[in-house]
This record gives C-alpha cells, sequence and structure tokens, in this order.
C-alpha cells in the first residue's frame, strides 16, 4: 500500500510501498479516505519519543484518519464492514500511522462511528486537536468571565480551544502569526494579536492589566520561551503547554505549569462529533492535499502559522 513514511529519524518524509497490515483478535482494519495532519506527526518522526516508546521503520507518519471498516478481525467486535469509523491511532509502536491507504486499530481504542451526515473529511479533523483542545480547557481551569491566553490560537488545537473556552463564557487572547483577526473572532475570540506587527506584552497588559487567568502555549518549543509566555498570568493562574517545556522553565511566584498529556478516548470523539454534527463546534480547514503532498505539506506546518487542519485526501 502507499504510505507517507520516514526511514530514520529526521530523514525527510517520502511516499513509499509497505505491506498491507493485517487486524489481529480485537481490531479492525480501516481503509483510510482521510488523514488530517498534526505538528505531533513530524515531531515523532523527528526522534521526540525515541527512548520513551517503541518505533517501526520505515515509520508510517500520522495519527489522526476518518474511513471505512474494510476487515473486522477476529474474536467480537463492535464494528462490522462499511462501518464509516474516525480516529486517533497514536499507539505504540510508533511508525504505525495514518498517512497510509489502511490502518489497524483495536476496537478499545480511541476509534468511534461517524454520526450520519458528518462528512468523512470533517471527521478526520476532529481527534487529536479536538479531544486536546476539550482536555487542556478543563486542565486549564477557566470559568466564565475569566480570561485566557491562546499563543498559537490559528492552528488546529488553537481554533477548537477558541470555541470552546468562547462558549463557555471565558475571555479568550488569541495570539496568532499574520492577520487573522477576522477569523479568530469568528471563532470567539475576545482579542487577537498579531504577534508578527505587535508586541504581545503590551497587547495583554491592555486587555487584561492585572494579568491573565490562564496560559495555553501551543507553540514555544523552548523553556525560555514558555516561561517568557507565563509571565502574563497572574499569581495564582495556570500555564500549560503541549511542547513538554514546562518542568524545566523557571515559572514566575505563584504561577502553576504543566506539561498537557492527552487521555484519548473514544467516548471523548463521540462528544466532538456530536458537537460538529449540530453546528456547535466549527471544524476549520486550512489546506486540503492528496497524500503524494504530504511531505511539502509537514515543511509548510514546521514553519509555522499554521491557519486551522490541514487534511490529506487518499
Amino acid at each position: 500500500m502507499r504510505a507517507v513514511a520516514v526511514k530514520a529519524f529526521k530523514a525527510e518524509p517520502e511516499l513509499i510501498q509497505v505491506p498491507k497490515p493485517e487486524p489481529g483478535v480485537g481490531e479492525v482494519l480501516v481503509k483510510v479516505e482521510y488523514a488530517a495532519l498534526n505538528p505531533y506527526d513530524w515531531q515523532a518522526a523527528d526522534g521526540m519519543l525515541q527512548g520513551r516508546a517503541p518505533h517501526v521503520f520505515p515509520l508510517v507518519m500520522g495519527v489522526d484518519f476518518a474511513g471505512k471498516v474494510d476487515v473486522v478481525g477476529p474474536g467480537d467486535s463492535r464494528f462490522r464492514v462499511g462501518d464509516a469509523v474516525f480516529g486517533q491511532a497514536a499507539r505504540p509502536p510508533v511508525g504505525t500511522g495514518t498517512y497510509a491507504e489502511y490502518v489497524t486499530m483495536p476496537q478499545d481504542a480511541p476509534i468511534a462511528f461517524v454520526p450520519d451526515g458528518l462528512p468523512l473529511k470533517t471527521a478526520a479533523l476532529l481527534p487529536t486537536s479536538g479531544m486536546t483542545a476539550a482536555q487542556i480547557l478543563e486542565a486549564a481551569g477557566v470559568r466564565a468571565g475569566q480570561s485566557l491566553l491562546v499563543v498559537g490560537a490559528a492552528g488546529g488545537v488553537g481554533s477548537y480551544l477558541t470555541q470552546l473556552a468562547a462558549a463557555g463564557g471565558v475571555r479568550v487572547l488569541a495570539a496568532v502569526r499574520g492577520d487573522e483577526q477576522r477569523r479568530m473572532s469568528a471563532l470567539g475570540a475576545t482579542v487577537t494579536v498579531d504577534t508578527t506587527a505587535h508586541d504581545l506584552a503590551a497587547a495583554v497588559r491592555d486587555a487584561s492589566p492585572d494579568g491573565v487567568d490562564a496560559l495555553v502555549d501551543l507553540v514555544s518549543g523552548d523553556p525560555a520561551s514558555f516561561a517568557a509566555n507565563a509571565a502574563f498570568v497572574r499569581p495564582g493562574g495556570r500555564a500549560l503547554t503541549t511542547r513538554f517545556t514546562a518542568g524545566p522553565a523557571r515559572l514566575p511566584a505563584g504561577v502553576e505549569g504543566a506539561d498537557f498529556r492527552l487521555n484519548a478516548s473514544a467516548a471523548l470523539l463521540d462528544i466532538l462529533a456530536a458537537a460538529v454534527a449540530d453546528g456547535s463546534l466549527k471544524a476549520p480547514v486550512d489546506a486540503e492535499f492528496p497524500l503524494e503532498k504530504a511531505p511539502e505539506a509537514l515543511a509548510q506546518s514546521r514553519a509555522g502559522g499554521a491557519r486551522g487542519k490541514t487534511v490529506f485526501v487518499l
């Protein structure tokens, strides 16, 4: 089958042929129709989890998918051939990913039915970014009337997080790269700051003179940058990151820092899909590419400045 993979850590992704997987006991084989891009995909290919999880090479990239069940493996199953499903294939070993024509999934993994009327393409945009946004908002602990600074708000996680926070009455300060005022306002942001043209510190002081109640930093890849953004949080507030930089960061006194880790589940996928299906949550698409264009799309993701989600069509 066709797949996009790397043959070594930090190697260039390429379209190659790999063996079609076979489902084991309690697994299903899904024919992938759409796979969504997450920064995690190239971070894992660079060796982010080296020494912490087993890997296989060639390392097939990707974790998010939507498609139809092609084969049901041995044993009892809640799935049937032809079922429309979506989910997150982030399980060991790293390298059995979704930038491929087929993927196997245990039925008790984060895999769920696509609701009637929800396009498969839309479902593929939800798993990692949607679940991360929902759980990180809960971890941030902000309530209606409080303020949340989101650094990297224009990307997939940030777009969902902005919507979910705003729906709960939270004032969202969205830090982005480029002119995203109209789009972020439509998603519910109270203030949008283009950090390429304006000083973020000044903008935060104007919007929240006493500091924000919480920070979610989706982009800072080093502890010093994360700590600088955490300085905008008032004492007693929380600063969270998805880039695992909180541990070594020297944060301001009274600010609680944490590295966020997703606890993915099929139940959470069901909740997100229902929210998109009823129109209360939008799944914004930045770009759509055929699978063979994935290497170019990954290079763009590395450069930053994503606006919504990128999806690959198989």
